[in-house]
């Protein structure tokens, strides 16, 4: 594993490293970390730990602030249901979701690092306006929606301390503008110091005296406490789409290049997001786990309400300590979310309509790209102070859109991680075709379920899952033969590592649009139109467990 990530290289850090397709020229220069610089020019070999360890600390923050974010308000609200209404029986979803988020995240890496251009704006170029204004369009609603669930948690949080709506949510909207209007360095100190504050978590694990065995029952053996329902359905799709959501794409890859780092310090960037990842699962198993053991065998099991009513009834059951700790994880998961959800939608707004977009350029540099960040902000924080609205199950069928509308987003992801003009020698090897292809089936799959429980209510939902799951892996063997038919006879030579880090993709102008064959575009057609009536009858769902029925 270390000499996959940390083998040394010769090859330094070229401004003309995709230099031509750069949008913004704040996104050349030297790496300013939050805990080191790594210099332009810096060639040098890294032959010990101590040297590789003092570049990953320079290097690191894109990928562990997208997975923390990922852990973000809504996150806990939905790991905590689904660990007060099914104990630690969905403790499984957790671990499966460790490389779902490796493999796409390490997509987005090579992305990132190798183009030097924003994801919102490959999409464009290589597939045209159509798609990528869908792309882009659905993310901008997504994450406004997400954002309004992050304020949302924060409001809950701060609730539980006696502090009202319009004054809590009012001055994080004021700290989350001015997070962005210093300088990159400081921005990513500061969600350090949020990442810390989130630690906060791990001691309430202790208060509630969790065991063991249940634990790794729930992560070893899959099942759901009651049986398969639709609901437990539509939290499972919760749970994978708080966990790995479209934006993460997007401000990932946009963060990378905002950071500067490029293709030398790749394995780097690498680790930084493994580490993230089980950051993140460890995260949601913990919050999973508190719930389960504090309310096993009282009133508040199977009663979730939102994250106000978790605080206030582990305050009861366990003590008020226990309260203010959940309260105080809900705030600050609400705030790291928030800034890196709507940092990604900045970023993609300066990608898609080429203007100045980095935490590196002052407002005055920039402008539109940090109004657009303050309205975000500002739009998203009025909706929460909506009277009598049900935040619980906003909150939940935001997760579960992003759930819904994640197989779409992996999917540009696939095609352009496939893409030889763009990624020339880093494409993807066949195996990760064979993962990535594999998560947007089992996610179109639990869609799939949602849809038809929706439908026809009656319908015996394990059965449907069972028969569903069997189609999709006859599907994927058959396209695994048809892979294997097509399969060149001969061995294509690989390419040296010298190679890859020379590999410059052409400058945007002279892109052209990517050829899809007829079987791709009626797939992605399909995929689209699917998932438009999915959203539909998610629509229906969430309206009537609102109205009870």
């Amino acid at each position: 594993m270390k000499k996959l990530f940390f083998k040394n290289v010769t090859n330094g850090y070229s401004t003309t490293n995709g230099g031509a397709a750069v949008l913004d020229s704040a996104h050349l220069g030297d790496i300013t970390g939050a805990f080191g610089t790594i210099k332009l020019g810096d060639t040098a070999a890294r032959k010990n730990k101590w040297a590789k360890l003092l570049t990953l600390l320079a290097i690191m923050g894109p990928g562990l602030i997208v997975m923390v974010g990922d852990n973000d308000a809504g996150g806990v609200s939905t790991y905590a249901q689904a660990g007060q209404n099914f104990g630690t029986s969905l403790l499984w979803t957790c671990l499966l979701l460790i490389p779902v988020l490796i493999v796409n995240q390490e997509m987005v890496v090579r992305l990132g690092t190798v183009t030097r251009v924003g994801h919102a704006r490959l999409i464009f170029e290589r597939f045209g306006k159509f798609w990528g204004a869908f792309s882009v369009g659905d993310l901008f609603i997504l994450n406004f929606l997400t954002l309004v669930t992050e304020f949302i948690g924060i409001s809950l949080g701060m609730s539980f301390f006696g502090i009202s709506p319009i004054i809590s949510v009012s001055a994080t909207a004021l700290i989350l503008v001015l997070m962005t209007t210093s300088t990159f360095k400081n921005w990513e100190r500061t969600m350090y110091s949020l990442i810390g504050f989130s630690l906060l978590i791990y001691p309430l694990l202790l208060l509630v005296h969790p065991e063991l065995h249940p634990v790794l029952h729930g992560l070893l053996v899959p099942g759901i406490k009651g049986g398969a329902s639709s609901t437990a359905v539509l939290l499972i799709i919760g749970i994978v789409g708080t966990t790995v959501a479209p934006w993460q794409l997007f401000f990932q890859q946009s963060n990378i290049i905002d950071k500067r780092i490029g293709t030398r310090w790749i394995r780097y960037e690498r680790w930084d997001t493994i580490i993230g990842a089980f950051f993140a699962i460890c995260g949601a198993v913990v919050i999973m786990s508190i719930a389960a053991f504090a309310f096993a065998h009282t009133k508040y099991s199977g009663n979730f309400t939102n994250g106000l009513g978790v605080a206030k009834a582990l305050s009861h059951s366990i003590g008020y300590d226990a309260g203010v700790l959940f309260a105080i994880a809900l705030i600050v998961a609400g705030i790291i979310g928030a800034g890196a959800v709507t940092l990604a939608s900045s970023y993609a707004f300066g990608d898609t309509f080429k203007i100045p977009h980095s935490l590196h350029r002052k407002v005055s540099e920039a402008k539109s790209f940090y109004v657009m960040y303050a309205f975000m902000i500002i739009a998203s924080a009025a909706i929460v102070l909506i009277p009598k609205a049900p935040l619980g199950l906003i909150t939940l069928g935001v997760q579960v859109l992003a759930g819904i509308l994640l197989p779409s987003a992996t999917a540009f992801l696939v095609l352009l991680c496939n893409d030889k003009e763009v990624l020339g020698p880093w494409t993807n090897p066949r195996w990760l075709n064979a993962i990535a292809v594999s998560i947007v089936g089992v996610l179109v799959v639990l869609s799939l379920i949602l849809a038809t429980t929706t439908l026809f209510p009656t319908v015996n939902t394990a059965s449907l899952a069972i028969k569903l799951g069997i189609g999709l892996i006859g599907g994927l063997v058959i396209m695994g033969i048809m892979q294997l038919v097509k399969r060149d006879r001969k061995v294509a030579r690989k390419s040296t590592l010298e190679e890859r880090l020379a590999w410059q993709m052409p400058s945007l102008d002279k892109l052209k649009k990517a050829e899809l064959s007829i079987s791709k575009r009626l797939g992605m057609y399909s995929l689209r139109g699917y998932l438009f009536i999915a959203v539909i009858l998610l629509a229906v769902k969430v309206f009537k467990l609102a109205t009870g029925h």
